[in-house]
């Protein structure tokens, strides 16, 4: 009777026959001296785009956070290619996530002997790249 159940138990953790693992390669750039808001704008615009489509967006934005996405994403087609051996032609960007960073305080002196706070704010970019499934 126990040995029914522990077959049963491995049979429920192992993956039906025909499904494979989706394989995803990341890579992270950190401490970022851009805003987290602004470099969300240009994350948003080759979010689920294909390689090819996100280096092009990317290579013709005129946003400054541009060249730091598009560094990201060219550093995980790397991973992929070099680390999980995935074929660069079937990659897209399945996630890219912009984090705030820690904030770097500075002060503006003003007049009477003031000082105004100025935030200096960093940020997180991390980008995850899938292979599409086919079928």
């Amino acid at each position: 009777m126990a040995a029914d159940t522990a077959t049963k138990k491995k049979k429920a953790n192992e993956e039906p026959a025909g499904v494979e693992e989706l394989r995803t390669a990341t890579a992270t750039a950190k401490y970022v001296r851009v805003s987290a808001r602004k470099m969300r704008l240009v994350a948003d615009m080759v979010r689920g785009k294909g390689i090819a489509d996100a280096r092009t967006v990317l290579a013709f934005s005129t946003k400054h956070a541009a060249r730091v996405v598009d560094k990201v994403v060219a550093s995980a087609v790397a991973n992929a290619e070099n680390n999980h051996d995935m074929d660069v032609d079937e990659l897209f960007v399945s996630s890219i996530c912009v984090n705030e960073g820690p904030t770097l305080k500075r002060i503006r002196p003003r007049a009477q002997g003031r000082a105004f706070r100025i935030r200096k704010r960093t940020c997180h970019v991390t980008v995850e790249l899938t292979t599409r499934k086919e079928g």
